[in-house]
């Protein structure tokens, strides 16, 4: 594999097509993956590996799963790509209408990174305001203007934290710590008149799993409602993945729009935003505001989703991946405490992760002071024992339905096994 990384190195960036691929995070280069089936993925060695990744997390049904597959044969063989609609996007917008609370109308398009971007687009336009609030740690893709670090104070106007982004660029986005409610109130009270939108992960998956306080998101909710500020809900990770509804449906909270990925689109390439008529008809051809894609609404990703959304609104889906998760989970907690390891897991649903730390971790600060040098030593070692984990200690860990009791039983003991040696 180190041949092929090499290779890869002389004709893409890095040697990869997304930078955490790339192992820098944990010391080493990463696996170059041939197949996947089931729970399983298969490096170019032949070696095979319980997979927590599941391509970050859109295979909630495991890799290869044969409903899905049927379906994307089948409309492979009618077409790759029209440029006009279809009946299976008009199914797959239908099936996120009746599912997430939030959403009265949809439109796809072909990443969470569209998607988020699209959204923000939108809520100027139906505002007329220019500035936007997003929550440090959270991650809406690598739209310029979302790509913001934090200065030196508590709260901040944004700039960037990429080389190619204008300042400029990223002046109308203020950045908020996740999980200070009264930070948010200072800031939005002082600035209401020219926020168009709050976009927020409503459980934050890209600083690990962190979860919002109790009350947060409907304060969050308020907030927003009373200075008719658009709220928005990145649940590109969470939609469809820690309840059929998303985490709008899991906190009760709704916002006015909703970013979706992934699951959607069962493992191939697809976005979608929707949220209250209302604002969605602001949408060109209806409305003012401009959004397009050739390739949206593909007609082999939508297969892929609809036929996914198909089997995730089967009665005691959702409770059976919490049940196996909080069991693994579980499992793994005791181990530390057996061995008097300093970790912390947090989790929701079919995501944990694990921190190396003693305390809870609530924000991206406490996220960041998690012992990176000690994951990187569990990473390798779960990697040896077959345990395919994120390759970042900021990443989540996913299970699908078709992980078995004997992958989490081997899970645990290769968890042990290792946290013996960190002792």
């Amino acid at each position: 594999m180190d041949k092929l990384f090499r290779e890869a190195q002389k004709y893409i960036p890095g040697g990869v097509n997304s930078p955490v691929r790339a192992f820098k995070a944990v010391g080493s280069n990463p696996l170059f993956i041939e197949r996947g089936i089931g729970s399983k993925v298969y490096d170019t060695d032949g070696c095979e590996y319980v997979d927590y990744v599941l391509s970050w997390g859109p295979l909630i049904l495991g890799h290869s799963y044969p409903q899905v597959i049927k379906k994307v044969r089948e409309a492979l063989e009618k077409g790759t790509s029209f440029g006009a609609p279809t009946p299976g996007e008009t199914e797959l917008a239908r099936m996120m209408v009746e599912a997430v609370p939030g959403i009265e109308k949809v439109r796809l398009v072909n990443s969470g990174t569209e998607a988020a971007m699209s959204a923000v687009r939108l809520s100027r336009g139906y505002t007329g305001r220019d500035k936007i609030v997003k929550f440090e740690g959270c991650y809406h893709g690598h739209a310029d203007y979302l790509l913001v670090k934090a200065g030196s104070g508590a709260t901040t106007f944004g700039f960037p934290n990429s080389a190619g982004v204008p300042q400029d660029f990223t002046r109308n986005t203020i950045l908020i710590p996740y999980n200070d409610i009264i930070a948010t109130e200072r800031v939005v009270k002082e600035n209401h008149r020219e926020i168009a939108a709050v976009i927020i992960e409503p459980v934050a998956g890209n600083m690990g799993v962190v979860l919002p306080q109790d009350g947060f998101l409907q304060k969050l909710r308020e907030i927003t409602k009373k200075y008719g500020i658009v709220l928005i809900f990145d649940e590109v990770i969470t939609g469809f993945r820690i309840s059929y509804g998303g985490a709008q449906q899991y906190f009760r909270v709704i916002p006015d729009l909703t970013c979706l990925g992934k699951i959607i689109g069962g493992g191939l390439p697809v976005g979608a935003y929707g949220g209250k008529r209302e604002i969605m008809d602001y949408l060109s051809p209806l409305g003012p505001v401009y959004q397009a894609g050739t390739l949206s609404g593909n007609p082999i990703a939508v297969a892929a989703g609809a036929q996914s959304l198909k089997l995730l609104s089967q009665p005691g889906v959702y409770k059976k991946l919490e049940e196996r998760t909080r069991s693994l989970v579980e499992s793994l907690r005791e181990n530390a405490r057996k061995l008097k390891v300093d970790m912390h897991i947090n989790q929701i649903g079919s995501m944990f992760t694990l921190f190396f730390s003693s305390y809870k971790v609530y924000d991206y600060k406490s996220a960041k002071k998690s012992n990176e040098k000690k994951f990187a030593q569990y990473f390798q070692g779960m990697l040896k024992k077959g345990i395919y984990l994120p390759c970042s200690q900021f990443e989540t860990n996913f299970l699908s339905l078709v992980h078995t009791e004997e992958d989490i039983e081997k899970t645990i003991k290769a968890n042990y096994e290792i946290l013996r040696t960190l002792k």
